[in-house]
């Protein structure tokens, strides 16, 4: 039996990498089940790819591996299923403590001089990924073909607005739009770790003269990097939160007074608010701007510059995060675990905030094998989405 070799499809397919921090090893779950339809050694099936905070980590990833999609994939797997919290910030006591004097000194005694400051420190997540990722292999993959443009999103805090670096072969238009701005621009390690800045947590990252922190924050229209960059075809793997509803437990006749939220309630509804809500909003708009396409048939041939349809597959995770989490959470390092204590972090309501900070691999493990299910339930939407044309011969 053999396999005729896959051929890239004549539209531009592009791929969203929503944000998340721990949670974006769900997408990596999504992208092994991807590697197992396509033929061994297959090149990248994705010419545009667009990631944001921790997705813009395997977009980059993906990119440097564009050659061989089955094996950047297998590498990524590895790292995702190995990782420990330490690898991404200082989980020691030490380092803790020490983290947060210097926080609590800059930002409640206005003590030093000005600098950023977060509530922990990120510089071994820096460290990882200069040390795993190759740069100028993007250069390459857009030099032979295997891509049109990838891109990270970050957040300008001086302008207050949401800037999407990429990089193509070729020169592609750039954008300016209402807080959000398009730079065309060899992406580096810098790039990469400013749009993993999640605000409080990790400090900010200096780039031309301007700090930049998490790509999600006031990312109103996720998927529009994309299209802007010649996509009309967005596969998007995203990170939804998946809420729980708890039913009431108050008594029939009596109502009781719920407790107070915690401060880990209150984080995770604001990390809920940043990573989740804007790509999901930002998906119903596509959704009515296709309905308003079908009764206007004729507008894209206008000039050449009206509406297109886009077209949009999605896989979210089918199982709440926030309660995979909770199951998880006694896997938090100990120090963190005293550190976060009083926050609530380690009660069952703080599974939300746990869901992005447990850079655990018996969490991430679960992530990526809950990704895989869900991708392979889409299994038939999924190939005639990519185009894949792999028929089975008989000898």
């Amino acid at each position: 039996m053999t396999a005729q070799p896959w051929t890239r499809p004549a539209d531009c397919t592009a791929l969203i990498l929503s944000g998340g921090g721990a949670r974006a090893a769900y997408q990596v779950g999504v992208l092994s089940a991807i590697a197992e339809l396509l033929p061994d050694h297959s090149q990248n099936p994705f010419p545009i790819i667009c990631g944001t905070s921790a997705g813009a980590i395997n977009a980059v990833a993906l990119a440097t591996n564009a050659s061989d999609f089955n094996a950047g994939v297998e590498r990524m797997r590895e790292v995702w299923g190995g990782f420990r919290c330490n690898q991404v910030y200082r989980t020691d006591w030490p380092g803790l403590v020490a983290q947060a004097w210097r926080w609590t000194r800059v930002n409640l005694l206005g003590l030093g001089r000005a600098q950023p400051t977060s509530l922990l420190d990120s510089r071994p997540l820096r460290q990882l990924l200069g040390n795993l990722l190759q740069f100028g292999k993007i250069d390459e993959a857009l030099m032979m073909g295997q891509l049109r443009a990838v891109s990270v999103s970050a957040f300008n805090y001086q302008a207050a607005e949401s800037v999407c670096f990429y990089q193509g072969h070729q020169r592609i238009e750039p954008w300016n739009r209402h807080r959000r701005i398009g730079i065309q621009t060899p992406l580096t390690l810098d790039h990469l770790v400013a749009s993993a800045a999640i605000p409080l947590l990790f400090e900010p990252v200096l780039l031309d003269c301007n700090w930049y922190g998490d790509g999600a924050v006031r990312q109103r229209t996720p998927i529009s990097p994309a299209l802007h960059l010649g996509a009309n075809r967005v596969l998007v793997i995203g990170v939804s939160d998946n809420p729980v509803n708890e039913p009431a437990t108050s008594r029939p006749g009596r109502r009781r007074t719920p407790p107070p939220p915690s401060l880990a309630q209150i984080g995770g509804h604001l990390l809920n608010s940043t990573f989740v809500d804007n790509l999901e909003a930002d998906m119903e708009q596509i959704e009515r701007m296709n309905r308003l396409t079908a009764l206007m048939p004729h507008a894209s041939g206008i000039s050449g510059k009206g509406i297109r349809p886009v077209e949009v597959l999605t896989i979210s995770p089918s199982e709440p995060l926030d309660l995979i989490a909770s199951r998880h959470r006694k896997a938090l390092p100990a120090g963190l675990k005293l550190f976060l204590r009083g926050s609530g972090v380690t009660r069952a309501s703080g599974g939300s905030v746990v869901s992005y900070l447990l850079f655990e691999a018996e969490y991430c493990n679960e992530l990526i094998a809950l990704g895989r299910r869900d991708a392979l339930a889409k299994r038939d939407a999924l190939q005639r989405f990519l185009g894949l044309v792999c028929p089975i011969q008989n000898n």
